[in-house]
């Protein structure tokens, strides 16, 4: 679950947005059937790049997002009820997003859109997206962790951002739509039903660039079958998070944060990440 402020936020077209990350996660794996895993600890560190452009398309404003990651994790734990121990570094997979405004922040640049945000003491904005996940990061099928998928994940979203003043609150809505990993572990097949997910985001901007939020995040579904044999995980998870932004000057900042997940299933995995990125825009 990614707890991101911001979808949906009127940004002025013809702009580029680049950013660089650093991500460390601690995590418990109570149960994991379909990796075999049992009372796993694991440490991921995760540095990730991203890029977004932003433009005009049938008069809406729009955007598009490009993630990559690298990462470097360990597992200690029960696999397959045996105790073992077992690291993995690489490419994560890329991320694709692409999004637009429905309704509200109309496309403007320049004076236009400075004009414009100085008159909007509250406004509406609606917007969809689409995310895919592609299948390009480390994946060996002879084991079964790993730290890509070997299969393609559309994330189809529909959000909301109200504005009043130095406040703003965004509410998304999100299935995960995975298509089938045919060389799962041996050439095995899984399969997994669709993830349903809802995050939220409560921000108080104190001057441009500055802004700090609170999030949460809930998700249902998912259940995984493999060569047709259901492995009886359905995921239920909790996620909240907080985020502090920080303007260095007018076209760089930095963003920290901390993300909690629990799982409300018994199988699953229980989560915490901090997060700590820099951004430039021209």
């Amino acid at each position: 679950m990614e707890l991101v402020p911001h979808q949906w936020s009127h940004l002025p077209k013809g702009m580029n947005f680049a950013g660089i990350g650093y991500v460390y996660t601690d995590a418990d794996i109570s149960v994991d059937p379909v990796l075999n895993l049992e009372d796993v600890q694991m440490k991921l560190h995760t540095w990730a790049a991203k890029y977004i452009h932003t433009f005009e398309m049938f008069d809406k404003a729009a955007r598009i997002d490009i993630t990559q990651a690298y990462h470097e994790g360990n597992w200690v734990g029960l696999l397959n009820g045996t105790p073992a121990e077992v690291s993995r570094r690489g490419l994560s997979d890329t991320f694709l997003r692409f999004a637009a405004n429905l309704y509200g922040a109309p496309p403007l640049s320049g004076k236009d859109y400075t004009a414009y945000r100085q008159n909007s003491d509250t406004e509406t904005i609606v917007g969809m997206g689409l995310v895919i996940r592609l299948p390009t990061g480390e994946y060996m099928n002879d084991k079964l962790i790993n730290l890509g998928q070997n299969r393609f994940v559309f994330r189809p979203q529909l959000g909301v951002q109200h504005t009043w003043g130095k406040w703003s609150a965004e509410l998304t809505g999100e299935i995960s739509i995975y298509t089938n990993n045919n060389d799962f572990f041996n050439g095995n097949k899984l399969e997994q039903e669709p993830l349903y997910i809802m995050h939220g985001h409560l921000i108080h901007t104190f001057r441009p660039g500055l802004w700090a939020g609170v999030s949460f995040g809930y998700d249902i579904g998912g259940e995984s079958t493999i060569n047709a044999v259901n492995k009886n995980d359905r995921r239920q998870d909790i996620a909240f998070a907080f985020n502090f932004a920080y303007p260095i000057n007018r076209s760089s900042g930095v963003k920290v944060g901390y993300i909690r997940t629990r799982t409300q299933e018994s199988v699953g995995m229980d989560t915490d990440t901090l997060t700590a990125a820099f951004s430039v825009l021209w």
